[in-house]
């Protein structure tokens, strides 16, 4: 009869595998150990995915999801990651959303944002957005259990346009990071990452801008656009909002150093014609 392979030996290897891990520049070296060991199924997967950590392979590629407001969210190579900052914005829009609203994740990536508002309101409507497709197909994943509808093309361009005028919470995590500053990001980002899930043009604000001068024909009357930007681009950001007709307030949590904008339209594309 054939043996089942052996899980790794977590007493045996933990002590171990901390150190190289470690030694490679891992601030978080036994949460990290922790975690490999629990995902291996076998002694020779978990050197394998030792040795790819070390090389810096991010830790939610080499273990498939990543933790993000307490879901297990699917990452697929080449996704961008959901970050930690980014869940002050999906708790700004459990705050807002109301039954049977539309959510739409704009710029999905994994579909992490959309997942969690919806999986707070489960009596909301969910689209989502990406222009790339191995996002697209991640997305599906994460959230074709919800019933969400998930499109691929450039921001709004993807959407049926049946959907103008009717969405009520609007969630965008954008590229923010200007272009100059790409090179001093961490080697996980830059190296494993998409350039364009990362790179906001030279001041970090062109996807911004697009989403700020298109929103108000999708958004719903006293529909909010939620959008992550930095705590230095916030009152650009706000003003470029306000130009288009949007009343904004600014969301900051100094634990995360995540920065928020909410605008809000006071009239819809129905109310203005």
């Amino acid at each position: 009869m054939q043996s089942k392979p052996k899980k790794p030996s977590s007493n045996a290897s933990h002590t171990a595998i901390t150190t190289r891990l470690r030694l490679s520049g891992s601030v978080y070296a036994e949460d990290e150990a922790t975690l490999l060991i629990a995902e291996a199924k076998t002694p020779a997967a978990l050197e394998t995915m030792v040795s790819q950590r070390i090389t810096g392979l991010p830790l939610e590629q080499i273990v498939g999801w990543a933790e993000f407001c307490n879901h297990r969210i699917i990452v697929e190579p080449g996704v961008f990651i959901p970050r930690r900052r980014t869940e002050f914005l999906a708790r700004q829009a459990i705050q807002l959303v109301r039954p049977g609203d539309t959510v739409l994740d704009l710029g999905c990536g994994t579909g992490a944002l959309g997942l969690v508002v919806v999986q707070s309101l489960p009596s909301a409507r969910l689209y989502a957005t990406d222009i790339d497709p191995a996002a697209v197909n991640c997305a599906h994943r994460n959230l074709d259990a919800l019933g969400a509808q998930v499109y691929q093309g450039d921001l709004f361009s993807a959407l049926p346009p049946t959907l103008q005028g009717s969405i009520k919470i609007l969630i965008a995590n954008m590229p923010y990071v200007p272009t100059k500053v790409i090179a001093t990001l961490p080697a996980e980002a830059r190296l494993y990452e998409p350039n364009t899930t990362l790179d906001g043009g030279p001041d970090g604000l062109d996807l911004h801008r697009r989403v700020a001068h298109e929103a108000g024909e999708w958004l719903a009357p006293h529909g909010h656009l939620l959008i992550e930007t930095s705590e230095r681009q916030a009152a650009q950001m706000g003003a470029i909002l306000e130009q288009c007709g949007l009343v904004v307030r600014l969301a900051y949590d100094p634990e995360l150093e995540a920065t928020v904008i909410i605008a809000t339209s006071e009239l819809g594309t129905s109310e203005l014609a």
